[in-house]
């Protein structure tokens, strides 16, 4: 993210953002709609004074906290295919989907303000992360662990579906299991059940 004033961001600036934004992401996976600008800077290791300069309202922070959320989440993919099998590798970024959309729903109210008033916005992350699945999806059709006959879009949208129903916190060994019969579905040689 360019500075406001359109210069290019130093060094460490760029380093405090990136620690208020992963502060800020715990802080509303844990704390939700209290999570305080206080307790995010402080978590940060920086001033309050650095947070509210580099984001001047809780809603630029929210926006930008969502932004490098979801391109940070798109970005796993390589880590993850360099360390397991493609199967294994989805099914590990899954469960880092859960996490992430667990500091989505802290930041719910402010989000859905975000995504009205950005079109975009909801396009650009849907787009991140399809291009994420097809990743595995691509890898896991090489290495022959994954359906060639079950695009990206849907193993997206069956994953959304799977984690709708099981938003709060004291579902996640729910939203596992569902997670695992996904991936029995997509594992299915040449989809033959």
């Amino acid at each position: 993210m360019p500075d406001p004033s359109g210069r290019p961001i130093r060094a460490d600036a760029r380093a405090n953002e990136d620690k208020l934004l992963a502060a800020a992401a715990l802080a509303f996976a844990r704390d939700g709609a209290a999570a305080t600008l206080k307790q995010i800077a402080k978590d940060a290791g920086v001033g309050i004074a650095t947070l509210y300069r580099r984001f001047p309202t809780r809603e630029q922070l929210v926006d930008a906290t969502y932004r490098y959320e979801t391109a940070r989440l798109a970005a796993r993919t390589a880590d993850l295919l360099g360390e397991l099998p493609a199967d294994r590798a989805l099914r590990a970024w899954m469960s880092e989907v859960l996490d992430y959309l667990a500091a989505k729903h802290g930041m719910a109210d402010t989000l859905k303000a975000l995504l009205r008033s950005d079109e975009g916005l909801s396009s650009q992350t849907r787009e991140q992360l399809t291009g994420a699945v097809e990743e595995f999806r691509l890898a896991g059709i090489a290495q022959g662990v994954i359906r060639e006959d079950v695009p990206a879009s849907d193993i997206l949208m069956a994953l959304a579906g799977a984690t709708l129903v099981t938003e709060a916190a004291h579902q996640r060994p729910q939203a596992e299991r569902l997670l695992d019969l996904l991936m029995d579905g997509l594992t299915r040689a040449n989809g033959r059940h």
